[in-house]
């Protein structure tokens, strides 16, 4: 299933799951946007952190989701590790 972001991520740097969706689900407590909890958005900026981590968590993240929130979430990323923003961010930018 993380096929292609597996390969992506490689042993310097690993994208941010963010994909600027950034509004947590009361029930849960993840993101709409990237299923991470308020501590696991902490844990990332942390210089601490590491790679191992991170893949781990991204992983983590994709089990979480399912449908459309899976689907949404993939192709974002995705466009976000080949060009540095979030499709909802590029459209923004076109506003």
């Amino acid at each position: 299933m993380l096929g292609k972001f597996h390969r992506k991520m490689n042993d310097q740097k690993v994208i941010s799951p963010c994909i600027s969706i950034c509004k947590t689900d009361p029930r849960t407590g993840y993101c709409y946007g990237c299923a991470r909890t308020d501590k696991e958005k902490i844990i990332w900026k942390e210089q601490k952190t590491t790679i191992q981590w991170k893949k781990g968590n991204i992983i983590e993240l994709v089990q979480r989701m399912s449908g459309w929130q899976l689907e949404t979430f993939k192709e974002s990323y995705q466009y976000k590790i080949e060009t540095g923003i979030s499709i909802f961010k590029k459209n923004q930018l076109k506003k």
